[in-house]
């Protein structure tokens, strides 16, 4: 029987109706709900009520300073022909799809390498953990754009193997990259993970393995993969989340703009722009709404495609 089942056998005795609580299980009741209301609060004044509020918004033409005008379904038919929308759709979708995968990839890779156990592994979990902590400020934003600069470290490396460099940020087919290289390079929450789910593989396993003459590559395929599917399923979901909430890299490299010619206009950089720059608050709502949707269909089918690919001890 579950706990949950247990006590609710519990109130209501061994058979029969629910028994009446007495003063001190009252007391300890009113003093639990005393205790959630904080949280109760919040979820009501800092989430639900703004998700409604902005639900009823996204229906409405409304720029701030006058009161919202109902005009029913015309900012998502407005969003179906918004050529500037519909590329920020593809901008952020390259960014997740691509970004994404490589950075799990790193993350997986190193945390392979910190679990041999080598000595100062606290030191070094901390210092490859600090890019995540700080990959989404404006400061590295800042350093980002400088490095990719005109006259930036990328450029002077390359001078010195007499290479000639460009813009990288400047150039439209390069800038989108840059930002993915920034969101590869913080990859420290999910190595951090990998880590741990790393060493809850039991080593009986790899020694069985070595025994049969498995190879340390066939082990890897055989043995880790598949045990660690969890703990990929879990970074995937987080991280695709993360990624098409993007929006402070590419405010501070593009000055705002989503440039050049839209190639890093993220569409939570086109749903400010509309929002706080052309006070489109009504069109706004119904693009974080369409967002909304977005990533829950890409939950959604993580979780359906989870049956076949990911594997639990029971």
């Amino acid at each position: 029987m579950s706990a949950l089942g247990e006590l609710s056998q519990m109130k209501r005795g061994p058979k029969g109706p629910k028994r009446k609580l007495t003063d001190a299980e009252k007391k300890e009741e009113r003093a639990s709900y005393l205790f959630l209301a904080p949280w109760i609060l919040g979820l009501a004044l800092i989430t639900i009520g703004p998700m409604a509020a902005s639900l009823y918004l996204s229906f409405t033409n409304y720029n701030l300073l006058q009161a919202p005008e109902w005009i029913s379904l015309d900012n998502y038919i407005r969003m179906m022909q918004d050529s500037r929308l519909l590329n920020s759709l593809k901008v952020t979708f390259l960014y997740v799809f691509i970004s994404v995968p490589l950075q799990l990839v790193a993350a997986l890779a190193l945390a392979l390498v910190l679990d041999r156990g080598m000595k100062g592994l606290g030191f070094y979990r901390s210092i490859y953990y600090l890019p995540s902590l700080l990959g989404g400020s404006v400061a590295i934003a800042v350093l980002w754009r400088q490095i990719f600069g005109n006259a930036g470290l990328i450029n002077q490396v390359l001078a010195l193997v007499g290479i000639e460099g460009k813009g990288w940020i400047s150039d439209p087919s390069t800038a989108l990259g840059t930002l993915m290289i920034l969101n590869v390079w913080t990859f420290g929450a999910p190595m951090i993970i990998f880590l741990a789910g790393l060493r809850q593989i039991p080593t009986m396993y790899y020694e069985a393995a070595s025994v049969d003459g498995a190879s340390k590559v066939r082990q890897f395929a055989t043995i880790t993969i598949p045990l660690l599917t969890p703990i990929i399923f879990f970074n995937l979901v987080l991280q695709i989340i993360g990624a098409f909430q993007s929006f402070t890299q590419a405010f501070v490299v593009s000055g705002g703009t989503g440039g050049p010619s839209d190639s890093t206009m993220f569409f939570t950089l086109y749903l400010y722009q509309q929002g706080f720059g052309n006070f489109n608050m009504g069109y706004a709502s119904a693009m974080a709404w369409l967002l909304l949707i977005i990533i829950a269909i890409f939950t959604f089918l993580n979780f359906i495609a989870s049956k076949y690919w990911v594997f639990y001890d029971d």
